[in-house]
């Protein structure tokens, strides 16, 4: 079941950026010593906004901002704003920090093209404004500074080639992803179709296209892989960009008397010690992850701290997650599970399991 104080909308925005700046604070005197390239000398304040911060997921991908943010101390204060799934909040919220006078921005569109209009409106007003994950459309240099995106192609064409290898004669497919249009999960479809066609031949896609909405939401996802488990007798893989959130829902399939199908997802401490705990009695049951991607924003930092401080620009402009284990092979990992840490932590992030775990009960 999953555990809600583990959600990080039970924390306020501004309990969360006060938290952001004491761990700014905390750690520039310690990493001084070892400014990093992309850190350049003219003092800043810096503004984070999510469309929606309430997961766990969000609350570790904001820490390892934070973590990142923290190497440079020409960043003096880091702003943040939780968007709460609410557009109007998050154009707002955007709005607000350029009110506020932050030099850099980095943000979190889940809104898509909605945003636009207030990412243009910080950008024109000197603000180095960087949108990183989900696709705002619009030009960079126009619109905003740069956008910082995924290879959520490549994880699409993992999914598909693992199913490919473990289903040779076609499967049923049922895809998750998070709201409406999200560039994060038309990207993957385009990956897997790729590698497994459009649907009209052995590989079958079920539930609604392009995927099935969850807005990365636990209870929306809940609703959304009950009601398909109910509808579909035969579903063969489970392809979907945030794996954890499904391990509530899996137990339906014992309950209409099948087993657990194969997933191609993200990784996720509770998920791996899920797939340990019910592997012997699911015959079907394969799993297969990419890195949860807590770290791309990381890359969205680093390249807006060095245009905003004059600091050297990094050359990577998109972030690559790679495959993180695979149940089939044991490679590049087994699939992990650390029962001595929270179950809501992501070992495939750069953050330590026990900083997540110590991250998830304040």
């Amino acid at each position: 079941m999953i555990r809600r104080r583990k959600i990080a909308a039970a924390m306020s925005a501004a309990a969360i950026a006060s938290m952001l700046f004491t761990g700014v604070a905390a750690s520039v005197s310690a990493n001084a010593a070892t400014v990093p390239s992309w850190c350049g000398p003219k003092k800043i304040t810096m503004g984070l906004t999510d469309g929606f911060g309430g997961n766990n997921w969000r609350l570790i991908t904001t820490a390892s901002a934070r973590d990142e943010v923290a190497k440079c101390p020409s960043v003096t204060n880091l702003l943040y704003a939780d968007g709460q799934g609410n557009t109007t909040k998050a154009i707002s919220d955007i709005k607000g920090m350029v009110a506020k006078g932050v030099k850099a921005l980095v943000v979190f569109p889940d809104a898509g093209k909605a945003m636009l209009p207030a990412l243009r409106a910080a950008y024109n007003a000197g603000v180095v404004t960087v949108p990183y994950r989900v696709n705002p459309s619009g030009t960079a240099g126009k619109d905003y500074t740069i956008f910082i995106p995924g290879d959520f192609v490549t994880d699409g064409k993992n999914w598909g080639t693992w199913t490919k290898k473990n289903f040779p004669k076609g499967a049923n497919i049922l895809f998750l992803s998070g709201p409406a249009g999200n560039s994060q999960g038309v990207d993957e479809r385009k990956g897997f179709e790729s590698v497994l066609g459009n649907g009209s031949g052995t590989y079958k896609y079920i539930g609604e296209q392009p995927f099935e909405v969850t807005n990365w939401d636990p209870a929306l996802t809940q609703k959304v892989l009950t009601a398909a488990i109910a509808k579909y007798p035969k579903i063969d893989v489970i392809f979907s960009d945030f794996g954890p959130v499904m391990v509530s829902s899996l137990g339906e399939f014992a309950k209409s008397g099948r087993s657990i199908p194969a997933l191609a997802t993200s990784d996720g401490n509770i998920l791996g010690c899920f797939y340990i705990d019910n592997q012997k009695a699911n015959p079907d049951f394969k799993l297969m992850t990419v890195a949860t991607g807590n770290d791309h924003v990381r890359l969205a930092v680093q390249q807006a701290v060095a245009r905003a401080t004059g600091g050297k620009v990094p050359t990577a402009t998109s972030f690559k997650a790679p495959v993180f284990e695979d149940s089939t092979t044991g490679k590049p990992n087994p699939v992990q599970c650390n029962r001595n840490i929270d179950p809501w932590t992501f070992l495939s992030a750069q953050l330590s399991g026990a900083a997540q775990a110590a991250l998830l009960k304040k």
